[in-house]
């Protein structure tokens, strides 16, 4: 332990068995200028854990000058007990003890403390402690109540020492701090702030993963102060923006910075693809067969949804998967849980079955491979083609229907609202995946805190969490 000079392991053995006496001691480091160790005692804390507790004295300044006047006519007016919280030793915590003088000038008449030259500037612990914490807070594998209990400091003093810490590295002058480079794409999204429909958005590189701007709500005006944030300058460098369907971001963009493509990717199109056309068609084909009496058929879509939602390779696999008798849970031999291998219930052949009855399904399937098809194209004319097939499809009836099926006009009308958002996908090859990651570790990162009541930090750790 390189804080430590002269350790004597035996006498912390001692130290923190039965048979510590208060005569037993450990040498003080050598960075606690002015301090000078006369005594070491153990005390059992309420924790279950023992605390050395290192009495000693401080040196007095050999020339002794008043801040106030600049006189050198100070007197010992009083000395007070101070007790600083110093680093953990072993699975102990310690705690440094001494007097600390206070000064009257005779000139002003004004007191003052003597100075403590290893103290932390803003609490009660020394500046090897602070340091320390900052050491793990930067690591990223603690929770603040976890370093709190290994340091054995408060939590609201673990926060504090992490607040600054990420504005000294994150704001300048009381602002965020322009990024330091060009990105040539970014990725936007918005993410649960609080319950009760609270939710903030944030903006990061789309090449680094790295967060530039977080700011609260969902709506134009984010974006509008994410480019006065950065500059004109700064956005003229930005080719594309990738995003979800949200109308207010792309046009906030188009309107600020025409210059952008805004890319829509596969995962959003066929996400409402899937939860809004197929499975809702799905609940409308079984609730017309039971009109219709045809129980049977009805019975047969019944959890078929992820069936339906799946693709072909997938439920390909699966079917792999279950004549190689794949386990999917191990037997356990402490608790009661037998073993599980998927089950060969014939993936494929009941998807082709529901196909083959319901015509409307049958569509949608050919869409879901057209779509496939359409976001592997390396050209937007050869992407176009496969959008204009899709987009005739949607026109489909369902048999004995006069009128066309309303959630296939609507994925229609989404496709030609978001066209160009769509075929730009040909040209960048960005998608969302990066920034919806990101989301995981927000969620992960809340949970782990249950819950940041102060904003402002919160989106501090975020920023700081995406760099790493």
């Amino acid at each position: 332990m390189d804080y430590i000079e002269n350790l004597r392991y035996e006498q912390l053995s001692l130290l923190f068995g039965e048979a510590a006496s208060s005569q037993e001691y450990l040498l003080i480091p050598s960075s606690l200028t002015g301090f000078h160790n006369t005594d070491t005692t153990s005390e059992l804390l309420t924790d279950g854990r023992r605390s050395l507790c290192m009495n000693g004295t401080l040196s007095l300044p050999e020339e002794r000058i008043c801040p106030f006047c600049g006189k050198s006519h100070l007197h010992v007016n009083q000395r007070l007990s101070r007790t600083l919280k110093h680093l953990p030793v072993g699975n102990g915590t310690s705690i440094i003890r001494f007097q600390n003088v206070q000064y009257l000038c005779m000139d002003c008449k004004r007191t003052h403390m003597q100075e403590i030259p290893f103290k932390s500037e803003h609490h009660s612990i020394t500046r090897e402690l602070e340091d320390y914490i900052c050491f793990l807070l930067a690591r990223h594998s603690l929770t603040n109540k976890e370093i709190s209990e290994l340091t054995g400091t408060n939590p609201n003093t673990v926060k504090a020492i992490d607040k600054r810490r990420l504005e000294g590295l994150y704001v300048v002058d009381g602002k965020l701090r322009r990024p330091e480079t060009y990105a040539r794409f970014l990725g936007i999204d918005e993410f649960k702030l609080h319950n009760g429909h609270k939710y903030a958005t944030h903006i990061i590189d789309m090449k680094t993963g790295h967060i530039l701007w977080i700011s609260e709500g969902k709506k134009k005006q984010v974006v509008y102060d994410f480019i006065e944030h950065v500059g004109l300058e700064w956005m003229s460098h930005v080719e594309a923006v990738a995003l979800d369907m949200n109308s207010d971001f792309q046009e906030a963009f188009m309107e600020k910075c025409p210059h952008l493509r805004v890319v829509f990717d596969y995962f959003h199109i066929f996400k409402n693809f899937n939860d809004k056309v197929v499975s809702e068609i799905r609940k409308d084909e079984q609730k017309r067969l039971e009109d219709a009496g045809d129980y049977e058929a009805a019975r047969s879509l019944k959890r078929s949804r992820h069936i339906l939602m799946s693709s072909r390779a997938t439920l390909e696999r699966k079917d792999r998967e279950a004549s190689e008798g794949k386990i999917l849970r191990r037997e356990s031999s402490i608790f009661p849980m037998p073993e599980v291998k998927r089950r060969n219930i014939g993936y494929m052949k009941r998807y082709e079955s529901i196909l083959e009855k319901n015509r409307l399904l049958f569509v949608t399937d050919l869409i879901k491979e057209m779509l496939q098809e359409a976001f592997s194209c390396q050209s937007e004319h050869c992407m176009m083609e496969y959008i204009n097939r899709i987009m005739d499809l949607c026109l489909e009836r369902a048999p004995g229907e006069e009128e066309r099926n309303r959630h296939l006009m609507w994925f229609r009308k989404l496709l030609a609202s978001h066209l160009d958002g769509i075929l730009a996908h040909a040209t960048y090859r960005i998608s969302a995946g990066k920034i919806e990651g990101i989301n995981n570790k927000i969620k992960t990162l809340r949970r782990q805190a249950y819950g940041y009541p102060d904003d402002e930090y919160f989106f501090l750790k975020l920023i700081d969490m995406s760099r790493h």
